[in-house]
């Protein structure tokens, strides 16, 4: 529903000041997580690592010794080097020499694996070097990430330097390996069905419902894909973090991402990326993503430990590559997330039309604003109406 129109309320036409409570919901945050960082002193263990130890981790990685040079693998593979070293680039590889011999035989089977699927034209050449740079890229920052988690842990469990602990976790990396892929597989084929399930069963509906409050000449309408597309921005994460030591730092930027990734999946969206102090996500209905929009803003105004939030959603079309979504709709959000003031949500009017007959939402227009490759936009401010919104466990 919409209330009358606050178009009269002066704003600033460039960037919103922060409100007020702002700085000190952040000062606030800075004093819960450092009043926790204090530990005694203890002393440090030694934690050995001999070369031995590094080759046994290696094989059990790799799944066998090192024994061929590249050429010795695509020959076995029955492929050109040039064919080989393109794959090998997409899945994220250095730069190997002639001489090197930096591969095994898994390496072989895998590139067999991969070429096979070309040749028996179930996917392209293109598209080989499309997935595997995909698995690269996406398994690259995973390790990345479970790595710096476990440091962490152990780190602060034990109370030990961040490189002791780094030592700690190669000394006892063997025992994690078979739970970490086992989740891994488990997780991969979770998320493949979900994604086939959004195929199968809404995509249809989602291309109808994207018509509906639109004019059918937006820049975004030769696009695929009609989502909701949102952002999530910290006020105020640049001058907090200045004030903030690395553990602190680390603390807010993980309980961040632990809020918006269990609201948008409890709201049934899916958390795009995470760039900095912002999340993009994206929903299969308008009312999914206004949901998940409100539900954000709620959980940051009342988090102590984090400051309040920026938030936008805009309903319309886009398109899904690399894993990262494109487009006038993905624009169009980042842009109202800079005019809205912290604690609120800012849709625009196409997206608001969607909204209008339900319940659940207020919509409060504001005054027309020119906006970069858009021109002239109407905001809206959404709000809760009826209901509860989203429940979290």
């Amino acid at each position: 529903m919409t209330v009358d129109d606050q178009s009269d309320r002066e704003q600033d036409e460039s960037q919103p000041t922060p409100a007020p409570e702002s700085a000190g919901k952040g000062s606030e945050a800075i004093r819960g997580y450092e009043s926790g960082t204090d530990v005694p002193q203890l002393e440090v263990p030694q934690v050995e690592l001999s070369r031995e130890a590094i080759r046994n981790l290696e094989i059990e990685l790799l799944g066998a010794e090192r024994t061929l040079r590249r050429r010795d693998v695509a020959a076995r593979a029955g492929v050109s080097l040039l064919s080989a070293r393109k794959l090998w680039r997409a899945m994220g590889f250095p730069n190997i020499s002639d001489e090197d011999v930096a591969f095994t035989e898994k390496d072989k089977d895998a590139l067999i694996t991969i070429i096979e699927l070309v040749r028996s034209e179930k996917v392209s050449e293109n598209a080989a070097i499309s997935i595997t740079r995909a698995i690269g890229q996406m398994t690259d920052r995973m390790v990345v990430w479970q790595i710096e988690a476990l440091v962490e842990e152990m780190a602060a469990q034990r109370q030990i330097p961040d490189a002791v602990a780094r030592k700690a976790l190669v000394a006892e990396l063997p025992d994690l390996i078979e739970p970490l892929e086992k989740t891994l597989v488990y997780a991969w084929r979770r998320q493949l069905n979900a994604a086939v399930q959004r195929l199968a069963l809404r995509a249809e509906s989602g291309l109808q419902a994207s018509a509906e409050g639109r004019m059918g000449d937006e820049d975004d309408a030769p696009l695929p894909l009609a989502r909701a597309v949102g952002f999530a921005d910290l006020v105020s994460y640049t001058s907090l973090s200045r004030q903030m030591n690395e553990r602190t730092l680390a603390h807010l930027v993980q309980r961040f991402e632990n809020v918006c990734a269990e609201i948008i999946s409890v709201g049934g969206g899916r958390l795009v990326k995470t760039i900095g102090d912002e999340v993009l996500y994206i929903a299969e209905s308008p009312e999914a993503g206004a949901e998940i929009s409100l539900a954000l803003a709620k959980a940051f105004t009342e988090d102590h430990l984090l400051p309040s939030a920026r938030v936008s959603m805009v309903w319309g079309r886009i398109l899904s590559r690399l894993g990262d979504i494109y487009g006038p709709t993905v624009n169009l959000a980042s842009r109202l997330t800079s005019l809205a003031e912290p604690g609120t949500v800012l849709i625009d009017a196409s997206t608001a039309a969607t909204l209008r007959e339900n319940e659940r939402f207020v919509l409060i227009p504001q005054k027309a604003r020119t906006i970069r490759g858009f021109g002239e936009v109407t905001p809206v401010t959404l709000a809760r109406g009826t209901g509860t919104g989203l429940v979290l466990d």
